[in-house]
């Protein structure tokens, strides 16, 4: 249901205000007491904010999301569904904020109303995909989890990244010029390599890389030109799953070995937060160590992992 304008800018002030005492609580970006593990501001967030766009969100209360992006520096974020909300809500709210949301959409198997086709890899439920895409609202696919390990209130999907529907994913994708967002665990990365080599003109983004090593992730971006590294919950101080997760040497310094490959692949490297509004000091924290990480890189390899990047594969127009 859409709200007046008068119960949005009521809501957002109210976000503003949570936001202002969420910050009071785990002390200022510049300095101050060490707080703890999980909201500690890494070093450089007392620098002006980098504008970024946000590569991955999901947007589940539109009023927080603009304000998080407000007060830390995020120009765009590209959206999709979360817990709370589906393609066509997502599609309204870039409606709404069209210089701020860029929407993807999704089939993805979390959904209860497609895991059955993913089960039996039923291509019929491309053509819901399809019909998404060919209303022009969409920038984008995904995320499309096809190997997800289990986490809070999110079955674990195990499909095959060269089976029948994925392989139509991509195929919408090369009809329609647009980019793949995939999230495939380590599980699969040689399913996931045989579907690069078999559409190497399409753009797949990999949700936070599939949380591989820092050899890995060299190894498949010189193998697949057509592959981009998305760096999501990569730059949290702590990841909740996985401590080895993070790129992080002491949860705020970059390892220089992760420095040395997004320095040597500039172009290939996206920045997101995961965000998901489930709770408003924990996407504090995410946006915070997307500032502190674009603050390590050099200005020129910022500006491209920032938002030049992403901005290639969805307005390749402009």
């Amino acid at each position: 249901m859409r709200c007046s304008p008068l119960a949005a800018l009521v809501s957002t002030l109210c976000l503003l205000v949570q936001l202002s005492a969420v910050l009071a609580q785990t002390g200022p970006l510049s300095s101050g007491s060490r707080a703890p593990a999980e909201t500690v501001d890494p070093p450089g967030a007392a620098a002006e904010a980098v504008p970024f766009i946000d590569a991955h969100v999901h947007l589940n209360d539109e009023a927080m999301q603009l304000a998080l992006m407000e007060r830390f520096g995020a120009t765009r974020a590209v959206v999709f569904w979360g817990r709370d909300s589906d393609n066509e809500t997502i599609a309204a709210a870039a409606q709404r904020n069209p210089d701020r949301f860029i929407p993807f959409a999704s089939i993805s198997p979390e959904r209860r109303a497609y895991r059955k086709s993913w089960d039996g890899q039923d291509p019929a439920v491309l053509a819901a995909l399809d019909q998404l895409l060919s209303t022009g609202r969409f920038k984008g696919i995904g995320e499309i989890s096809a190997a997800h390990f289990p986490s809070p209130g999110f079955p674990e999907a195990d499909y095959d990244p060269t089976g029948a529907i994925m392989r139509g994913v991509l195929e919408l994708a090369r009809k329609y010029g647009l980019p793949v967002m995939v999230h495939v665990e380590i599980t699969r990365i040689r399913e996931l390599s045989l579907l690069l080599e078999a559409y190497p003109d399409v753009a797949v983004i990999w949700a936070h890389g599939g949380y591989t090593p820092v050899f890995l992730a060299r190894r498949m971006l010189e193998r697949h030109p057509n592959l981009h590294y998305e760096l999501s919950a990569r730059t949290w101080p702590r990841h909740p799953r996985a401590p080895d997760y993070t790129i992080l040497r002491d949860g705020k310094a970059v390892w220089p070995e992760w420095l040395e490959l997004i320095e040597a692949k500039p172009e290939r490297f996206l920045i997101g937060t995961d965000a998901s509004q489930r709770s408003l000091g924990s996407d504090a924290m995410k946006f915070a160590s997307v500032q502190s990480f674009l603050q390590q890189l050099p200005p020129a390899t910022r500006e491209r992992v920032a938002s030049r990047n992403l901005l290639r594969l969805v307005e390749p127009a402009r």
